[in-house]
């Protein structure tokens, strides 16, 4: 998978609160399925749902011994989700920095615009 599909399955998976508290239900340590379900006000097959949209998203593992299915979180996603947040809010912060010289270059050369600090005094 591509790594911005795979971005986009994190997100969408993230967007969710009842996906959010089994996440972090699961970053104290595998559960079990019933673990995980036990304090939610779900059906069966909601908790089932919502654990398929993690997994689809690599953000949970399910791990299949006899009857009992564990299940652990995997970090990757988040991280690469993290970077992602990260590059965006660098570039926004470039963006804006050149914003402000440019608007601070054009307060100098034009003296009769008047900065709005001016305006409100």
């Amino acid at each position: 998978m591509a790594p911005k599909d795979r971005l986009s399955l994190v997100f969408a998976a993230l967007a969710d609160p009842t996906r959010r508290e089994i996440l972090s239900r699961l970053s104290q340590g595998p559960s079990t399925v019933g673990e995980i379900a036990e304090p939610f006000d779900l059906s069966a097959p909601a908790i089932s749902q919502h654990l398929k949209v993690l997994e689809r998203a690599g953000l949970v593992t399910r791990t299949v011994r006899a009857q009992w299915r564990t299940l652990a979180l995997q970090t990757e996603p988040l991280d690469d989700a993290s970077a992602w947040v990260e590059e965006q809010r660098r570039t926004w912060n470039l963006r804006l920095d050149a914003l402000e010289q440019h608007l601070a270059t054009m307060s100098r050369s034009n003296p009769t615009h008047i900065d709005s600090e001016e305006a409100e005094r």
